[in-house]
């Protein structure tokens, strides 16, 4: 196969041995030197441009992850018999076309990474990763097994009630009790993550868990990880057939505190096997030889798949979930970022840089992305300041983004992962794993209305093809009641259908990279990256994100833009279905649900006498706390501490304890 730049050199070569002249020779000596201009890169190209384009266009296409040869069929097959290709490739001859081409765009899984950032999607696994919490952690963790029942995969997204984002303990307190598993999932002890997680291998690489969680990140990553540790405890357990021995020493430990073991209340769902469920109350050092603990603890940090949130910028610009001061913060969300490096974390986000709730506050798609972009590469120089390397942790950052109807949405991901890849590789000198920007989607909350909520199923249908068109990683499509309530199992479950037709039955969706070629889309590719940097500078005279924050730039930039779209709502002037216009014969009133679900009043109560008897039953709390604070005091890895103190404190103990030396957050003013 011959290549773009020796396709013209053969052409002159056959020219000049038929008519041999001076004319030819001085060309052929012109083009040489042409050519000697361009730039290696440029060279490379130009030289495997056609190689490439074969290596799509044939059967089938092989490329390596992680030193592993992954093989693709090209084609796949339409009712019609039409071989559909998985990639299509442009047809270009002229070198600049090629080139340029091949510097903005790329194939996928190539840099700058603007159509995707692998060659090709992940075969037998959808995108789909759905949000879920209320109640209990028992409830929740029945919602979990409903959602991924006959998925190949598990990719749980846990959403945590307000009692659990202000890092308190569930509590009779007022301003407390009301909160307890409302909108989220109450989560206060490591018994009530292993109850959450029980019946999902959180090792295997078929289960992904996301936590939507900010200020107190630490705490509940320390609490996940753990219950990963004591999950792979127990499947040593049960291999060396030790259960009865193990449950035997978990009751006499239990017999000596004269109180009762703690157990999953009511009945498993379908498909909860009880994995995570045998060591409740006890960690896999009390029961297991300090060596085999430490295997299955290696086992479970090197295998674990997942992301927290943990972006306290966002949270100060957008959110507001602060409870520590933000320096402290930083030092922390560094502190786990360091812990993953010494401990080879290497399939788990330690952050989730968010967009979604700074465009929830109000913010165009352009301010959204500007913003998180920005935030994100105040983590990078955070990072780097405090001695990591790029490669080390580049690869532990996520993204996380709202997708909404708006035309700059279509490119969002394009121009993300193209601005990320550059300055990684140009400005950091990142590696390619460290160039790929990764993010997930979820459709835009605030697009949910309460009239016509049967309209909303259409705008989330559109905003998840988007997504998928632009090839997110991971996915969550809203339900349709979510404006009105917490989502019912009939909802989701058309939410998650949303999605799964979209992937599979949608003829067009089996091409993955159906927006290049498109004159619009590099048209907006082009518009959106242009404004994005434009903002960039506005921070930057502000003295950066940091600076910028101190002088409520974000905010007051987020409170203007949400104005303006309300005040377009209002006055008709943005046209909404069934809200502001083709209103219904009746007026198409705020739809009121008929019962609004909410957790009970044995949830609540259930989740207070739960904590108080975790509290009362480690008699070696104090002592952890005690040593949490000389950690943070001693500028030692804060997280590293809380990995020991969340076996035996409750959530609420470690925030207060943190509180007296890392301080409480209060807002500039």
């Amino acid at each position: 196969m011959q290549n773009a730049s020796t396709t013209d050199v053969t052409t002159l070569n056959g020219l000049r041995n038929g008519h041999s002249s001076p004319a030819l020779t001085e060309l052929e000596q012109v083009y040489q030197e042409l050519l000697a201009y361009l730039r290696p890169e440029s060279r490379e190209i130009l030289d495997s441009w056609e190689a490439k384009k074969a290596n799509y266009e044939g059967e089938q296409f092989t490329y390596k992850v992680r030193g592993k040869d992954i093989h693709v069929r090209n084609y796949t097959e339409s009712l019609s018999h039409t071989q559909v290709p998985k990639i299509a490739v442009p047809k270009f001859r002229d070198w600049g076309e090629i080139l340029r081409w091949a510097m903005q765009e790329n194939f996928p899984g190539e840099f700058p990474y603007t159509a995707g950032v692998y060659p090709f999607k992940r075969q037998g696994e959808d995108p789909t990763r759905m949000f879920a919490g209320e109640g209990g952690p028992e409830r929740t963790n029945r919602r979990f097994h409903y959602l991924s029942h006959g998925m190949p995969a598990a990719r749980l997204s846990t959403a945590f009630d307000s009692v659990t984002l202000y890092g308190e303990d569930p509590d009779e307190r007022p301003d407390i009790y009301g909160k307890i598993g409302n909108s989220g999932v109450s989560i206060a002890t490591l018994d009530d993550a292993k109850k959450l997680y029980s019946g999902f291998d959180l090792c295997a690489p078929s289960t992904s868990v996301s936590m939507t969680i900010n200020g107190p990140a630490p705490m509940l990553l320390a609490f996940f990880m753990n219950a990963a540790v004591d999950q792979q405890c127990e499947l040593y357990i049960r291999q060396h057939g030790m259960e009865e021995e193990i449950s035997a020493k978990i009751d006499r430990i239990y017999q000596e505190k004269s109180l009762p073991r703690p157990s999953y209340s009511g009945e498993l769902p379908e498909g909860n096997n009880g994995l995570g469920l045998l060591l409740l109350g006890v960690t896999g050092d009390q029961v297991l030889p300090a060596d085999v603990y430490q295997e299955c603890k290696e086992r479970a940090l090197t295998s674990v798949r997942g992301t927290v949130q943990a972006d306290i910028l966002k949270e100060d610009q957008a959110q507001n979930t602060c409870i520590f001061s933000t320096e402290f913060a930083l030092r922390m969300m560094g502190d786990i970022q360091q812990y993953f490096i010494e401990e080879k974390v290497r399939n788990f986000y330690s952050v989730s840089i968010s967009g979604y709730h700074i465009a929830e506050a109000g913010a165009n798609p352009i301010t959204q992305l500007a913003l998180t972009l920005a935030n994100g590469f105040t983590y990078v120089e955070y990072y780097l300041s405090r001695g990591m390397d790029i490669n080390d942790f580049a690869p532990n950052l996520s993204f996380f983004f709202s997708n909404g109807i708006d035309p700059e949405y279509s490119v969002i991901g394009r121009v993300a992962r193209r601005i990320w890849a550059k300055a990684i590789k140009n400005k950091y000198g990142g590696n390619e794993r460290s160039q790929m920007l990764k993010y997930h989607i979820q459709t835009s909350g605030r697009s949910l209305h309460a009239q016509e909520i049967d309209f909303n199923d259409i705008r989330t249908t559109l905003q998840a093809l988007y997504a998928i068109y632009d090839n997110c990683n991971s996915l969550h499509t809203n339900a349709y009641d979510e404006a009105i309530t917490t989502p019912t199992e009939e909802s989701v479950r058309r939410a998650v259908a949303i999605q799964l037709i979209i992937n599979r039955e949608l003829g067009l969706a089996k091409n993955e990279n159906p927006l290049q070629g498109s004159f619009i889309i590099e048209e907006l590719t082009e518009l959106v990256e242009d404004a994005v940097l434009t903002e960039f500078n506005r921070i930057a005279e502000r003295g950066g994100v940091l600076g910028a924050m101190e002088l409520m730039y974000q905010r007051n930039k987020i409170q203007e833009e949400s104005l303006y779209y309300e005040t377009l709502k209002h006055t008709g002037e943005y046209p909404i279905i069934g809200v502001n216009t083709f209103l219904s014969s009746k007026g198409s009133p705020t739809v009121v649900p008929s019962e609004v679900i909410r957790s009970t009043q044995e949830e609540k109560e259930l989740q207070i006498s739960n904590v108080r008897a975790f509290q009362q039953r480690n008699s070696t709390t104090a002592d952890a706390l005690k040593q949490l604070k000389v950690v943070a005091v001693q500028n030692d890895n804060i997280f590293e501490g809380l990995m020991e103190a969340a076996k035996v404190c409750s959530l609420g103990q470690m925030t207060r304890s943190l509180y007296s030396v890392g301080g409480q957050y209060r807002r500039n003013m």
